[in-house]
């Protein structure tokens, strides 16, 4: 016999009088509750809503026993308890803060997703009801700025007029002819809810009395998930938790800046601006650097063996790009080789002027096989980095070893 589910007709039940059909030891559980024993409980009737239809379970007490779960499993409602329970009769009570949150999430959504169809032509394809944030996700064009906060505004608007939110019951047909939002094929009689005057739609979840009761639908943005669009939104404590958290994060900005809320933008853009600048004079100053200390080293390097002049150094306290302009000045030369190496993170650079006649990146892969790392490039550029940074002056010792002895 299925249990009764109490929140069919009152989603406001908080507590209520039950009876344990049977408690048995649960092995499945897959909640982090370590080695502790769990037990499932069947009831000949519940508040608590399992998890169903993108809404998560209720969580609270029976009896003595903590509700770790809800699931529904061929028409039952299972409760995974934390304790065991006799058969017979105990009292059941609802965590009331999350059964609440959870109504005003799935009312919103309901609402949200008949104006994005309704208005804008914008099916709900599935809903997911977060611990932080909930979606539904769209499909159809991506919608813009102004189709989001035209859904956010038509939404408050219901909301601040009170309307009802009724539960009604009939079969698809009933329910099609007094115009439900997404007809079902199911057989026997359906539950729906229906928003007065915005939306009929098939639903067996928790939902409150009231569109007043949603406080608020915040919508906060759309990306694109797949072949659909992904809209995230908030209702109620949840959209006053975020509208707060939004503020003091401008409120942290402004205070960074120097300015107004309200000028962060425009500060933002500006400090964008300078810091690009900055970063191209910087690495144009690192450039010149380089360079000249790249000719230097060639000054001061004779030359080897079949006119090769090779220039080795080991760096530290300089950027990887440093590095980079070094080496490519090195191999302006005729018959110059660079083997450079960073011991901050282990980057080798190996480069060579094409009339050395060598390849830079069989002579990384050498090094690499032996020293151990990653990395690759064309003959006459190759970069890797080493596994141990520490071998930097060992690995470039190998690199000047093979290419004497090739």
């Amino acid at each position: 016999m299925a249990t009764r589910r109490l929140y069919y007709d009152d989603s406001f039940q908080r507590e209520f009088a039950t009876r344990v059909l049977s408690c048995e030891a649960f092995q499945a559980h897959s909640e982090p509750t370590g080695n502790a024993p769990v037990w499932s409980i069947l009831l000949d009737n519940s508040a608590f809503y399992p998890s169903s239809g993108g809404q998560p379970f209720d969580t609270g007490k029976i009896g003595e026993a903590n509700v770790l779960d809800v699931r529904e499993e061929d028409g039952e409602i299972v409760h995974i308890v934390d304790r065991w329970i006799p058969n017979g009769n105990v009292l059941g009570c609802v965590n009331w803060p999350r059964r609440f949150d959870h109504m005003q999430q799935h009312t919103g959504q309901h609402l949200l997703s008949a104006i994005f169809q309704e208005r804008f032509g914008l099916p709900t394809v599935s809903f997911h009801l977060g611990a932080e944030i909930c979606t539904i996700d769209l499909r159809g064009p991506e919608p813009s700025r102004d189709v989001l906060e035209g859904a956010e505004r038509a939404a408050n608007q219901v909301i601040f007029e009170n309307r009802p939110v009724n539960v009604r019951y009939g079969t698809a047909e009933q329910l099609a002819d007094i115009g439900v939002r997404k007809a079902v094929e199911r057989e026997g009689i359906l539950r729906a809810i229906e928003i007065e005057g915005a939306d009929l739609q098939p639903c067996g979840g928790t939902h409150v009395k009231q569109t007043g009761q949603i406080g608020l639908v915040l919508v906060r943005r759309s990306t694109k998930m797949r072949q659909d669009w992904r809209v995230e939104f908030v209702c109620g404590s949840r959209a006053q938790r975020a509208a707060r958290h939004d503020f003091e994060l401008l409120e942290s900005a402004s205070e960074k800046l120097g300015c107004a809320p309200d000028e962060v933008p425009s500060a933002a853009e500006r400090v964008s601006a300078e810091r690009d600048a900055s970063f191209k004079a910087s690495r144009a100053a690192t450039q010149l650097l380089a360079e000249a200390d790249a000719r230097s080293s060639l000054q001061a390097t004779p030359d080897g063996e079949n006119g090769l002049r090779l220039v080795i150094r080991v760096f530290q306290g300089v950027q990887p790009e440093y590095l980079q302009f070094f080496a490519t000045e090195v191999a302006k030369r005729p018959k110059a080789v660079a083997l450079l190496a960073r011991t901050e993170c282990g980057h080798l650079f190996f480069a060579q002027n094409p009339s050395a006649g060598k390849s830079m990146s069989d002579l990384l892969k050498q090094v690499l096989g032996k020293m151990g790392g990653k990395g690759g490039g064309p003959r006459d550029f190759a970069r890797g980095r080493l596994e141990d940074p520490a071998q930097a002056q060992d690995a470039l010792g190998l690199a000047k070893e093979l290419l004497s002895n090739p």
